[in-house]
């Protein structure tokens, strides 16, 4: 109920006193029989009124009670709305984070597919270019086989070994060898010489630098040479 009723039912009260106040004047002359009974009309009217104000009054309070159940309820709720609120941003932002993530892995990806690729494609054209050079190798042994009595073996690891006879005027099938093979810069790799050349690794930095191949072979028959005349 709102305070309108309350001041209505005030005034009501006011313009009983008022009426009573008349009928009190206009009935001065009147018998104390009548003036007993219009007392005991005026009180049983104080007494309604009272009773009627008395039930309003409650009315008000528990309107006012209901009031603040509704406000606290509303509180709860805007309180929740909230949580769910942040929640809903915190989700957000992770599932945002995340995504960076993913696009920082997929550029990661792609860099090593085109790194992979870029090294692929470098390793091929290295391996095509060792096949060559050892082509020409088995084409210089072809060549210099019945010459200087060369014979060329592949072996393991991609290796060629390279067998000298015809030194040792004695022992003329007695081999002379040592290995070759091309290393990961393609450079020329030479090991395993039989019997041992202190100058094959000088030999194997001049072959490097001239690409000279044959002057290399030539070289070391004549290191082998000097070995069995010594």
């Amino acid at each position: 109920m709102s305070c309108t009723v309350v001041e209505d039912e005030l005034a009501l009260f006011d313009k009983s006193i008022n009426e009573f106040g008349n009928k009190f004047k206009n009935t001065l002359s009147d018998t104390p029989c009548q003036m007993a009974g219009l007392r005991d009309a005026y009180k049983d009217s104080i007494k309604a009124l009272a009773e009627k104000l008395s039930v309003k009054l409650k009315e008000e309070e528990r309107m006012v009670e209901m009031f603040l159940e509704y406000q606290n309820q509303v509180c709860k709720q805007n309180k929740l709305i909230q949580e769910k609120k942040d929640n809903l941003l915190k989700l957000i932002a992770e599932v945002k984070d995340k995504k960076q993530e993913l696009e920082v892995l997929t550029a990661n990806i792609q860099d090593l597919k085109e790194e992979y690729s870029r090294k692929k494609e470098t390793i091929s054209t290295a391996n095509k270019a060792n096949e060559e050079r050892l082509k020409r190798l088995q084409k210089s042994a072809d060549l210099y086989k019945d010459r200087l009595g060369l014979e060329i073996r592949k072996i393991y690891g991609d290796k060629l070994q390279f067998i000298f006879t015809n030194i040792d005027p004695k022992h003329p099938e007695n081999p002379f060898m040592f290995s070759l093979h091309l290393n990961e810069a393609g450079d020329y790799e030479v090991s395993d010489s039989a019997p041992h050349l202190e100058c094959l690794a000088e030999f194997q930095e001049n072959v490097r630098k001239t690409n000279n191949f044959s002057a290399f072979l030539a070289n070391v028959r004549k290191a082998f040479t000097a070995m069995v005349y010594n």
